[in-house]
């Protein structure tokens, strides 16, 4: 592939809710450009973009895939991502290094929850986009009914600039607006005729015509100032404004197509080149200085010292790991050396390319703007920032969702532990919204994602690429167990078996501690009672029975234990005899002093519109959960509460279903509470069933 100067690069995300086309729009782009020499199909698993086993089984996008095109002399880097919530990750990182989104929007659906979503994230990256109208050779295909669904959802600056010739199996064109003239498609789409508009299209042309007018003639002054004086503008000035109120966000262009019959791809190409920034048009972008860490501004110039950002790590069964990054000063070419400014260590780059979907195209330079991959880096992960040693910046690292669901994974067969840890530690590397962790209490591996599909699918790739089986379980929930009374007890160990016997003997007393504190051990022998030299068996011992409780097994915590009496032989204490003897005094207190089991309580903040608060709510406090407040932010309410743990295991999922995707809620352990009695009796009935089998 060529390279290409600053100005002549489009970095394009196509984002939407799933299903609306966005993976057929990206495989039209690729065939019209030449890319490619047929078209692809997603039923059929042979689009350019949907490579990965998984993608083409299940028939929908999981990662985002890069693919270039060309066209009139533009390289455009389109980021073809995915449209289901549970890997809203890999959207995150493509609207990061994006310049500019086609919003893709099914003409059947119409605005849908994802669509709203993705349009969120594109506010929060501050960039220009048009809207794709797909789908309107598919049954029930209404673009009037969805361009006033975008209008109402998105403001008035949503305007058309294309409208179709025909809907539903009857769709073969497109009217522009601004040429003022009808094109048909041909074929396979690649051929496109000029046409005159028909005659029954003339009014609904003409009402559509002067929105895009008044939209334009607001962008300009000047195009304003012509316009209210009554002066038609000509068609330079419709595509000049029309860039400018694009570029500032004041117009949000519509167009419309077919992806699968590859109708309305060439318009959208030539708007992309015409309409969208290049990375020059940005000029620059923030970053911090690591020695003043102060923010400082570095201009996108293939003249400035060589800087990158990795923005996606890629897991290849043939290659390894490949990096995806895009330079935003310098030009940057292979075999060379570089520093990671995150990780304060040089980084080998060996050959550069990019990528159409799984394909390589070598290259022997990446400009300022652009975007490429490389592959095995050492140290390098999503986020890191690659520059010159000598003049160096680090981009802030991309602001990635946390995970909302967790589920314990074991593998099917034993011994396969190690396998299934490895499997995983290369999907962390892949996958920011990827955790795993050892939970010591309950002994139970422990993954959480963005959703049940999301891990579902991680653990079909460990068994695809790794050969390793798991199953997933809703995880334990790590409950405690303490006393809320007092108790004296003794603690005798005595044993006479031939030889040397066995010799400990202590009185303690057990008492609750207060909240937040595990345990404290007071000395009170006189006298010599105990000797010295066996107090620290006695605490060891204490230490050691904590671990599992006499309720249910759970480890034991606020408890104090003070050692007041005892008794020793000369010959046959040792410090295991004082261990088994405190050990046998714990357990008599705790038995004695009011044993109770302990549940975590979470801090949960759930954000969801206005409508949908009451239901939340009422749910909320049917889990138990007690609602500390609530506060507005952005026209939704986010409603605070603290909830037991075990109560909020399938929140996720439920909160998914009763607010249709648009709820969203955030979790951390926050204390310990009692377990009300009726459940505590039920959990000690299933902990000594489990200890049974």
């Amino acid at each position: 592939m060529k390279n290409y100067t600053t100005e002549k690069i489009r970095n394009v995300a196509l984002i939407s809710h799933s299903g609306a086309g966005k993976t057929s729009l990206a495989e039209a782009m690729i065939y019209t450009s030449g890319a490619v020499s047929r078209l692809g199909k997603v039923d059929a698993g042979t689009t350019t973009t949907d490579f990965d086993a998984e993608e083409t089984k299940r028939k929908f996008t999981i990662n985002t895939a890069l693919a270039p095109v060309e066209w009139k002399g533009v390289k455009i880097n389109l980021l073809d991502t995915p449209g289901y919530f549970d890997f809203i990750g890999d959207v995150a990182s493509a609207l990061r290094v994006a310049d500019a989104a086609v919003v893709v929007v099914s003409a059947t659906s119409g605005v849908e929850v994802g669509t709203e979503k993705v349009w969120e994230y594109a506010d929060e990256n501050k960039l220009p986009r048009l809207v794709f109208v797909n789908r309107m050779d598919k049954e029930n295909a209404n673009f009037s009914k969805v361009f006033a669904q975008l209008q109402e959802f998105f403001g008035l600056n949503v305007v058309p600039v294309q409208l179709p010739l025909g809907a539903e199996a009857s769709f073969r064109g497109i009217v522009d607006l601004v040429k003022m003239k009808a094109y048909t498609f041909s074929g396979d789409g690649k051929q496109m005729n000029e046409e005159e508009i028909p005659a029954e299209l003339a009014d609904e042309v003409e009402e559509y015509r002067e929105k895009l007018i008044e939209a334009v003639a607001e962008s300009d002054d000047e195009l304003l100032l012509k316009y209210l004086e009554g002066e038609p503008l000509t068609d330079e000035e419709v595509n000049s404004g029309l860039r400018i109120g694009t570029l500032n966000g004041k117009i949000i262009p519509v167009l419309c197509g077919a992806a699968t019959a590859n109708i309305g791809t060439q318009p959208l190409l030539e708007t992309i080149v015409s309409a969208f920034p290049s990375p020059a048009d940005i000029a620059e972008v923030t970053g911090i200085d690591p020695q003043s860490n102060e923010e400082v501004s570095v201009k996108i110039d293939p003249a400035g010292t060589v800087s990158a950002l990795v923005f996606k790590t890629f897991a290849d069964p043939f290659v390894g790991k490949i990096s995806f990054f895009k330079v935003y000063s310098g030009i940057l070419k292979g075999d060379s050396q570089l520093h990671n400014a995150n990780k304060r260590k040089d980084e080998r780059l060996g050959q550069i390319f990019t990528m159409l979907g799984k394909n390589q195209i070598n290259l022997d330079q990446v400009t300022a703007g652009d975007i490429a991959a490389v592959a095995k880096l050492q140290v390098t992960t999503t986020g890191d920032t690659l520059c010159e040693k000598q003049s160096c910046t680090v981009y802030p690292p991309i602001a990635f969702p946390q995970p909302v669901t967790t589920f314990a994974v074991e593998p099917k067969k034993q011994g396969d532990e190690e396998k299934v840890a490895a499997g995983f530690a290369r999907f962390l590397e892949e996958d920011p919204t990827f955790r795993m962790e050892r939970n010591t209490e309950t002994r139970q591996t422990l993954i959480s994602g963005m959703g049940e599909l999301h891990l579902e699918i991680i653990t079909s790739k460990l068994a695809q690429k790794f050969g390793v089986e798991v199953d997933l379980t809703l995880p334990k929930v790590p409950y405690k167990e303490t006393i809320r009374g007092t108790a004296k007890v003794e603690g005798k160990h005595k044993k006479q078996s031939g030889g040397r016997g066995q010799y400990g003997h202590v009185w303690i007393e057990f008492e609750p501690l207060h909240e937040g504190e595990d345990f404290e051990f007071v000395d009170k022998i006189f006298g010599g009672a105990v000797p010295r030299q066996y107090i620290p068996a006695v605490e060891k011992g204490l230490r050691e029975a904590m671990e599992s409780g006499v309720l249910a097994g759970y480890p034991v915590v606020g408890i104090k234990a003070s050692l007041y009496d005892g008794s020793y032989h000369s010959v046959d204490s040792s410090e295991m005899a004082f261990k088994i003897a405190a050990s046998l005094a714990f357990k008599k207190g705790m038995e004695q002093a009011n044993p109770v089991l302990l549940e975590p309580i979470m801090y949960v903040e759930v954000t969801v519109p206005d409508q949908f608060m009451g239901d939340i709510m009422g749910d909320l406090n049917s889990r138990r959960g007690r609602i500390l407040g609530m506060e507005q932010s952005n026209g939704n309410q986010i409603i605070k509460a603290h909830v037991p743990m075990a109560e909020m295991l399938k929140y996720a999922i439920d909160l998914r279903s009763m607010t249709q995707g648009r709820g969203s809620f955030t979790m951390k352990e926050d204390h310990y509470e009692d377990v009300p009695a009726h459940l505590s009796e039920q959990i000690i009935a299933d902990a000594k069933k489990e200890d049974e089998a």
